[in-house]
């Protein structure tokens, strides 16, 4: 998530920013559907096709993730993978650096995948069991991929467990957020790490990111900005946290396996994942709570309503991460 600060619309910045490619300029209308968390995005048309246009300021974000992130999705399509592309620039490369009046930002622009988000749509047992077929289909291309060069793959899990230890440096009344990057680091080590069971996750597979398209009977992943290397596990745990508030309680453990049994279609031999998701439900949610502390750490005078509402809202979600600090990894 990104500082507080940057949540503001800024149409001109946007529209600067997109000089880089080329678009339709009656489609500039389309900016008012715009949205802000991880990243700014705005939608417009080139020649009549929807493309989203994706930016944050320099200083928070890491250039060799966001080309790494890039290469992989280059790999995914080459693959076939449904996954969202990249639109080059003018200048022909897909990561921009844009200095504008309002500072120095990173930038990429996609073209839509098609159908619907899974998060808006009924979810019947076809779509379930696609969804966990994606999400196979994904760890499995990921067991395969060489990054061009090492030195700038994607971040792991333990470079987040550094950055989360350096974040809470400059809180020192968060001894219980910083015990828990330890508590994670040690109980990780242990952990066997293969190529079976490890590799470059999404991180972020949840409804929201991933669409079906009716026409394919197929999905399609978005939003690789949170990607990094860790247990597959990770990518399972996550996409079944978010099925959890849509299917019923006396449903659940029949749709959970339907997304289960498509995602080992996809992986091949089975082995014990679900022993892992307590300890990936814990590193979910010290990540989400030291994300959140970092944007909204930040104190302004006069702050607009929903401002003010968004700060009780992730209050709110900080307590509910917070609730496992400290005990057992499967309490």
């Amino acid at each position: 998530m990104l500082k507080l600060k940057y949540l503001f619309q800024n149409k001109d910045l946007a529209e600067m920013i997109l000089k880089n490619w080329s678009y339709d300029p009656e489609s500039l209308d389309m900016f008012q559907y715009y949205r802000i968390s991880s990243n700014a995005v705005y939608p417009f048309r080139d020649q009549g096709e929807v493309r989203l246009l994706r930016f944050a300021p320099v200083e928070e974000k890491n250039q060799v993730n966001l080309s790494a992130e890039l290469e992989f999705l280059r790999y995914l399509r080459t693959n076939q993978y449904g996954a969202m592309e990249a639109v080059p620039a003018h200048s022909g490369t897909e990561l921009v650096e844009a200095h504008t009046p309002w500072g120095t930002y990173y930038a990429s622009v996609f073209k839509r995948v098609p159908g619907s988000q899974l998060g808006s749509i009924n979810l019947n047992d076809s779509i379930l069991y696609s969804y966990g077929q994606a999400l196979g289909e994904l760890h499995q291309l990921s067991r395969t991929f060489t990054p061009e060069q090492e030195e700038k793959r994607r971040w792991t899990y333990t470079d987040v467990l550094n950055w989360m230890q350096e974040i809470l440096k400059g809180f020192p009344a968060e001894m219980a957020a910083l015990s828990e990057v330890e508590f994670l680091r040690t109980y990780f080590s242990a952990w066997p790490m293969n190529k079976q069971n490890f590799g470059l996750i999404h991180y972020d597979f949840e409804l929201d990111n991933v669409f079906y398209d009716e026409d394919s009977q197929s999905c399609y992943a978005t939003d690789f900005d949170d990607s990094m290397y860790h247990w597959y596990a990770m990518d399972v745990e996550q996409s079944l946290d978010s099925l959890l508030e849509e299917i019923e309680p006396d449903q659940w453990e029949q749709k959970k396996q339907l997304f289960l049994n498509g995602y080992w279609s996809k992986v091949g031999e089975r082995y014990d994942l679900e022993s892992m998701f307590p300890a990936c439900r814990r590193f979910a949610n010290l990540y989400g709570y030291v994300r959140v502390l970092r944007s909204a750490a930040e104190q302004f005078s006069h702050e607009p309503e929903w401002m003010s509402g968004l700060r009780a809202r992730l209050s709110r979600k900080m307590t509910e991460h917070a609730e496992q600090f400290g005990k057992g990894v499967d309490s």
